[in-house]
This record gives structure tokens, sequence and C-alpha cells, in this order.
């Protein structure tokens, strides 16, 4: 009997132990989601806020950008000085005919080389996995890239440009349509080996409509990259080739926006405006492939 009791007394001492404290941690449990969402909403909503506000200012009242609501929204006005005066039409089609076909190479590339290294399993296969995701921490270094687009004679084009930006972000689709492939069975492409069809044809017909949630991932994510980028390409195309985050330092730097705040955020408005809607749109697909892409 006594060795019971004292074994239901050392039992029922661990469980009090382990349970935690009900006045510490269970308010904090409730009140956690509440921080979370509400310092995610501060964080996004507050620069948000400030960008529309300001861009419906006068320029008198945009001097100092705060929180305060104009005295008379002028949005539509701005908006449109910004398109008539700004160059926004050309600097539009410059970032479009980068980024397309960027991401386009970057996606077909990179779902090729990923669908070879998910299927090969040898030392050689993961040696060549490790050293194209690395391009995701590594960053590129700028004045080799601009030496050897001189030496190829493609500094100041479309075509080094598009180049730079594959070499960039090919890396990001090897890391996450690799996971993918890895989880899809081998059985569905011996099926179609069986029937005669070559590989490329397997890859088209049977891993390709697979691809497509992770893909559309990482296609919102490549042109969220690309089209905000103003660092490579001011070493790249800078004075060559206009796009829209180029355009606005030019005609920030140049004096045209000087004290003009209330059209520099409306110009930063309608830079960002259809990739917010798209992100929007689409923020559920982006965290789908996210998880089975890189979890899976």
């Amino acid at each position: 009997m006594s060795i019971v009791a004292a074994h239901g007394t050392s039992t029922t001492t661990r469980r009090r132990r382990r349970a935690p404290v009900g006045g510490r941690t269970g308010p904090w449990r409730r009140i956690q989601p509440v921080v979370v969402i509400l310092s995610v909403l501060l964080l996004i909503a507050l620069p948000l806020w400030i960008i529309v506000v300001t861009a419906g200012k006068s320029q008198a009242e945009a001097l100092q950008p705060d929180l305060a609501l104009p005295s008379r929204w002028q949005l539509f006005e701005n908006l449109g000085e910004v398109w008539r005066d700004g160059h926004v039409p050309a600097a539009f089609g410059g970032s479009l005919l980068i980024m397309v076909p960027s991401v386009f190479l970057v996606l077909v590339l990179g779902s090729l080389a990923s669908w070879i290294l998910a299927r090969r399993r040898s030392r050689l296969s993961s040696a060549l996995y490790a050293f194209a995701i690395s391009g995701i921490v590594l960053p590129p270094a700028v004045v080799t890239i601009v030496l050897l687009l001189r030496q190829l004679g493609l500094a100041g084009t479309v075509v080094g440009m598009v180049g730079v930006y594959v070499g960039m972000y090919m890396s990001t689709v090897i890391f996450f349509v690799t996971g993918f492939i890895r989880t899809i069975p081998h059985e569905l492409e011996e099926a179609a080996r069986v029937d005669g069809a070559a590989p490329l044809r397997v890859f088209r017909t049977m891993i390709l409509p697979l691809l497509v949630p992770v893909l559309s991932t990482a296609t919102i994510l490549i042109c969220l990259y690309i089209w905000n980028d103003v660092f490579y390409a001011f070493f790249v195309v800078g004075g060559r080739v206009d796009t829209l985050p180029l355009n606005l330092y030019n005609v920030a730097s140049a004096g045209l926006y000087l004290n003009n705040w209330h059209l520099i955020f409306a110009y930063v408005l309608v830079m960002s405006l259809p990739l917010l809607i798209t992100f929007v749109l689409a923020q559920r697909k982006i965290i789908s492939g996210i998880t089975s892409g890189a979890v899976k």
C-alpha cells in the first residue's frame, strides 16, 4: 500500500509540475493572437495610410507628411499629373519588358533543373542542389556583374538585365520546386515512359500541371522582386531603359518633384497598386505554394 501510495503521490507531483500556472499563461494565450494581429495591421496599415493621405493632399499640406486627413481630397488630380508629367506609361512598359521574359525564363529553366535534381539521388546531385540554392543567401557581386556584361557587350541592354534577374532568382525557383517534385510519385513518370513518351513530354504532360501552385507562388514573389528593384537596374540599365523605380528616382533627383511630396507619394501609389492588387487576390495561393514546396 505504501509503495502504491508513494507512486501515486510522485505521479501527482509530476503532473502538478508540468501543468502551467493558469494565472500566468492563460491570459497571455488569449491576448497573444490579438497582439500579433494588431502588430501586423500596424506595420502594414500605417505606411499604406500615410501614402494614401499624402497622395491626396495639396503641396502645402504635404510638406510634412503625417497621419492627418487632407482638408480637400485631390488624389485623382495628383495621380493624373503624375501619369501625365512623370513619364509613367514609358516606365511601365520598360518594367514589363524586363519582368515578363525574366519571369518566364526563370520558371522554365528553374522547373526543368528542379525536376532533374529531384529525381537523381547521388552525391553530385546533392552538391549541385546545395550550390543552386546558395544564391538565396549569397548576394551577387554588382561590380563583377557589370564588368562581365561589358565584356559580353550586354551592359545597358534589356537582354543583360534579363540575364541578371534569371541568374539571381533561379535559386528561389529551384528551392521551392525541388521540394515539391520529390513528393510526386515516380510511378506517374514510369507509366508515361512505358507508353513511349520522351523526357520533355513526360515533364510537360505529367509534371508541369502538378507544379501550378508552387510555380504561381514563385511567379508572384519574383514579380515583386523585379518590379520593385532599383539597385541592380540602376547599375545595369540605368540611363538607357526606364523602369518605374528608376523613373521615380530620376524625376525626384532631377528636381521635378522637389518638395512635391504629394506627387512622390502619388507615384509610389501608382507603382505599388498593380502588385498590391495581385498580392491581395493571390495571397492564399502564395501561402499554399510555400508550404507545399518548402515543408513537404
